[in-house]
């Protein structure tokens, strides 16, 4: 019965003229009789009158698309033809008198893609274009001069704070930024590391922490056991934590988490030493190891480097220098 009721309705949708910019979903359930004006009747102009005079017509949600292609699913929760949609519920409750309209849960989606696709149009216009030999060389071949490890938080993009182009920076995200030893074993994060310093050969790698950081709060806050995959990932700083426990303990918990925060990024250099291909490019000059901390409540950025002749693996001490702050 399904089938059918869903085939006679694709050929009533496929003789209507609908409007370019109407993209449609209905829903039904079997066991309802679907009677609605003949498709002759149906215009344009009368489009939203065919969708009020449907007997079986209970919710309506419609949207703007770039198509008016329709899909058809069953209704498992509710008895009703369903008009979905990606934007504007408010504006067709009004036009119908439907206080009852709902919105679509892919609604904001809709428009968020939209968005995105208006910002990538712009991009090819205003920099992809214009810079067309540029971006036809890196179709090529990439030789970037940072490899940067930075966090996953969606406030803290290095290419926007920092201003990386595409093809300057080589780039690996995690929950905290957290370079862990050697002796963890693979992760991601160690293999975009030796791809960068190896392959790429990379001049500098640059590890860029935050503040408010979630996963250092996390770290900070849980127990011996780790239950969670973020838990288990960040327990790869627990050094850090340690340090910020003791040397911090008299004060209150966010000043020992923004304290962490950065004991997490000196830790993550001097993890770097231990992979030897690291450690034998630094100490040859080939490599910088570097770090940064962006605090965005007042927009400021520091950074720092390694000291490899002061700084000691084996006792785990790190010396820095060319401490500087920006903004």
């Amino acid at each position: 019965m399904v089938s059918s009721i869903r085939s006679k309705l694709r050929n009533f949708i496929a003789t209507m003229a609908a409007p370019p910019d109407l993209r449609l979903s209905l829903a039904f359930t079997a066991g309802e009789p679907f009677h609605c004006p003949p498709s002759s009747t149906v215009t344009n102009s009368s489009f939203l009158g065919f969708l009020r005079n449907c007997p079986n017509f209970v919710s309506t949600r419609i949207a703007k698309a770039h198509d008016h292609r329709f899909h058809l699913s069953p209704s498992v929760g509710r008895k009703a033809l369903k008009l979905h949609t990606s934007v504007s519920c408010d504006v067709f409750a009004q036009e119908t008198g439907n206080s009852e309209v709902e919105c679509s849960p892919n609604a904001q989606s809709g428009l968020d893609f939209e968005e995105m696709k208006q910002r990538f149009l712009s991009f090819k216009k205003q920099t992809y274009m214009k810079k067309l030999e540029h971006f036809r060389a890196l179709s090529e071949m990439q030789f970037p001069k940072f490899m940067v490890i930075a966090c996953v938080d969606s406030r803290v993009c290095p290419s926007n704070i920092l201003g990386f182009q595409p093809g300057e920076a080589f780039m690996i995200r995690n929950v905290a930024n957290i370079v862990p030893p050697l002796e963890c074993g693979p992760t991601e994060t160690n293999a975009a590391l030796e791809f960068a310093v190896n392959t790429l050969q990379v001049e500098n790698i640059f590890v860029v922490g935050h503040s408010d950081c979630a996963g250092i709060q996390t770290l900070m806050s849980m127990q011996e056991e780790n239950s969670s995959f973020t838990e288990k990932w960040v327990a790869n700083a627990k050094a850090a934590k340690f340090t910020a426990e003791a040397d911090a303990s008299h004060l209150s918990f966010e000043q020992q988490c923004k304290h962490c925060e950065r004991e997490s990024i000196n830790r993550s250099m001097l993890n770097l030493l231990t992979y030897p291909w690291i450690e034998e490019k630094v100490s040859k000059g080939l490599l910088s190891v570097h770090g940064g901390y962006y605090d965005f409540h007042n927009c400021t950025f520091e950074k720092w480097t390694i000291d490899y002749e002061e700084s000691s693996i084996g006792q785990g001490r790190l010396s820095v220098k060319d401490t500087v702050l920006w903004g």
